[in-house]
């Protein structure tokens, strides 16, 4: 943005023009750091890309294979015009991920009686030590306990807890029998969670009879039961495995006695009943490498969630080597990741990058401001957390509270940030108060599809007609190559994985993301290119949140674009369009949040604001223009060449009731 002049006819910078400066990690980090220095990171990097054989085979020998990798590591096709899309790494090898993040740790490496986990609990008052010794048997009683139920290898799993050590316990004796897990966000919808189940064709579901969040009391096993009758009603022979409704597992969490929970005593049991007796000794199934370790799903751009597939051997490799070198983690560290398991960023740094190094790491069930604002910085000074890792929103969040958390932070030395951009306000704060001017703040992208873009990555910027622009440019962020931790497809949709990802540009993996390069040849991503929105580090796809919107009975056609907002990154802001003789009131906006999204997805889809709209803008092919709506519901008047409109009128219409959008 250019410099304006102010009636005096001073120069006052563009609000996206800050001071630029430069900020360095302190002295004392270089001293034993994995990567001491940008000239290290960068041979690894050649190494990574231009001698991938060797530097992956390195990588491989710190873990331990039941059949050894051999011949070529890394096969793939990423050109929709030569075949079939496809990645392989070192198939043929077997391994099992969860003796390598538990067996090797106690059994290899003497780990057995270093903590794994401090759990802190959603009140200060219930918090728990897991060492490994203790992971170990627990995950081996579980995987036993599911193997009693008839899962096997292959079975697909469906979890659906909150972040407690149950959670951790379920994924890992997944992988340690072979099954493949598939977590769903514990805030999710009986909708959502129903989708993820059919989708997936799991055939037990784990869940929790409730959660408090803050003070809030949630009964998860409601929303489980009703998500199994959508099932049921849903349900079809030919694409699903006959047991999809045989059982559920429900465990008493925090308020035994409390919840009504409902009961089904043909399938539902028990967690401490079906553990009562179990052995704490389970031997693993092994593994091809490409094998599927776990299905995640992230929403699309048509409204229905892909279920991204991620296998063993690549996914195991990668989490642990970016843990060990984006953290710099050392074994004396205390690493704390806040996002929740539901997520790949829990997946990979809360559970399968930590524990396969040995780290110990927090799990934390509550959220930031509860019972008090200072609770994240209280668990910091508790634990000795010197790794810390988490999301701009929970930063934004935490600004207002001041600059001066009353708790020692001394043992923090590095900072992480993921999920969404981190604005420049933000990120000064967090290295000013939270890092006390002396922790670098890693700032990382990624996706649920790629893991950490890191070692062994080759990006390039294409522009629309797929030409590769060079130098300082901006354009679309794509990849030439795979590595070892990029998703191998989308479940049960070969078309799709192929079409999303690889058709429109034919010979790169196309991210979906906009970027920038700067002179110095580092990628900042401008956001995504197609219609989603980032809300509070949450992907949603717009189709998604229309689709909701428009299920109910006096709306004819909806819109959803993103408006920024203060705390979250990007709030929802909703057009709809009424159905003749329907009014728009505050209590149809009230059904609107609660019946469309707060059911139907998931509190995270929550409009922020809904807009009346007589009609939308649409080109006379009838294509709604959101980069309209987003300027409409930004107030930003300048709205460029609207030739295309099949009737601008409606843009006047639009502003002219804004105001009548409520939050």
């Amino acid at each position: 943005m250019s410099p304006v002049s102010d009636s005096s006819n001073r120069v006052i910078p563009g609000p996206q023009e800050p001071e630029e400066k430069t900020y360095h990690p302190s002295d004392g980090l270089f001293t034993d750091a994995h990567v001491p220095d940008f000239d290290a990171y960068l041979a690894l990097y050649k190494k990574s890309t231009e001698e991938p054989e060797e530097f992956w085979a390195d990588v491989a020998q710190e873990f331990y294979w039941k059949k050894p990798p051999s011949g070529q590591m890394l096969q793939f096709n990423f050109d929709v015009n030569k075949g079939n899309i496809y990645i392989k790494f070192m198939e043929g090898a077997k391994t099992n991920i969860c003796y390598n993040v538990l067996d090797r740790n106690v059994h290899e490496r003497n780990l057995g009686e270093k903590v794994a986990y401090y759990w802190e609990g959603n009140s200060p008052n219930h918090h728990q030590t897991i060492t490994y010794n203790q992971l170990l048997r627990n995950v081996c009683r579980c995987a036993n306990a599911l193997k009693l139920l008839g899962v096997k290898k292959g079975d697909r799993v469906a979890i659906y807890l909150p972040m407690i050590p149950e959670l951790v316990y379920t994924m890992l004796a997944c992988a340690r029998i072979g099954a493949v897990h598939s977590i769903v966000f514990a805030g999710f919808s009986s909708e959502s969670l129903c989708e993820r189940i059919m989708d997936a064709q799991c055939n037990i579901l784990v869940t929790a009879d409730g959660v408090y969040r803050g003070d809030k009391l949630i009964n998860l096993k409601k929303t489980a039961s009703e998500a199994l009758e959508r099932c049921k009603e849903r349900y079809v022979p030919v694409c699903c495995s006959p047991k999809i409704m045989t059982k559920l597992l429900s465990r008493v969490c925090v308020c035994v006695g409390v919840l009504q929970t409902p009961w089904d005593e043909s399938c539902d049991i028990w967690w401490a009943d079906l553990m009562d007796g179990v052995s704490d000794e389970c031997e693993p199934e092994w593994m091809d490498s490409e094998d599927p370790l776990f299905i995640l799903y992230t929403s699309g751009s048509t409204g229905k969630p892909k279920g991204v597939v991620h296998t063993v051997t690549g996914y195991m490799l990668y989490t642990s080597l970016t843990f060990k070198y984006v953290f710099d983690y050392h074994h004396d560290d205390v690493y704390w990741c806040t996002a929740d398991i539901g997520w790949i960023t829990g997946h990979s740094y809360i559970t399968y990058g930590p524990l396969a190094n040995g780290a110990t790491s927090v799990l934390f069930e509550g959220v930031p401001v509860y019972p008090h604002v200072g609770r994240l910085w209280e668990i910091i000074e508790k634990y000795g957390v010197s790794k810390f890792y988490t999301a701009p929103t929970a930063i934004r969040l935490l600004m207002k509270y001041g600059r001066e958390p009353l708790y020692d932070l001394s043992s923090l030395r590095v900072l992480g940030t993921v999920g969404e951009p981190i604005n420049p306000e933000a990120w000064l704060w967090y290295y000013d108060v939270v890092g006390q001017q002396r922790c670098p703040v890693i700032d990382t992208f990624w996706q649920t599809e790629t893991t950490c873009p890191f070692f062994g990555v080759q990006p390039a910027v294409l522009n629309e007609h797929g030409e590769e622009l060079e130098g300082e440019a901006e354009g679309y962020l794509v990849f030439r190559k795979p590595w070892p931790g990029i998703m191998r497809g989308v479940y049960g949709n070969q078309e799709r994985f192929e079409s999303t990802y690889f058709r429109k540009f034919p010979g790169f993996y196309v991210t979906g993301d906009g970027c920038r390069r700067d002179k110095d040849g580092y990628y900042w991503i401008t956001g995504r290119i197609d219609d989603m929105l980032n809300v509070s580090g949450h992907l949603l796809s717009t189709a998604e949140v229309e689709a909701a919107l428009t299920e109910h009975p006096s709306v004819a056609e909806a819109a959803v674009v993103s408006r920024p907002h203060a705390v979250k990154g990007e709030c929802l802001y909703c057009f709809v369009t009424l159905k003749d003789h329907k009014e728009f009131n505050r209590t149809l906006m009230e059904e609107l949040k609660r019946k469309g999204q707060r059911e139907k997805i998931g509190p995270i889809a929550t409009p922020d604001f809904i807009q009346n709209a007589p009609g939308l803008p649409k080109t006379r092919s009838g294509k709604i223009m959101r980069r309209v709506l987003r300027q409409i519901a930004r107030n930003e008047k300048d709205l460029g060449d609207l030739s295309t409109l099949a009737d601008p009128k409606v843009v006047e219409v639009l502003f002219s009731q804004r105001w009548e959008a409520a939050a």
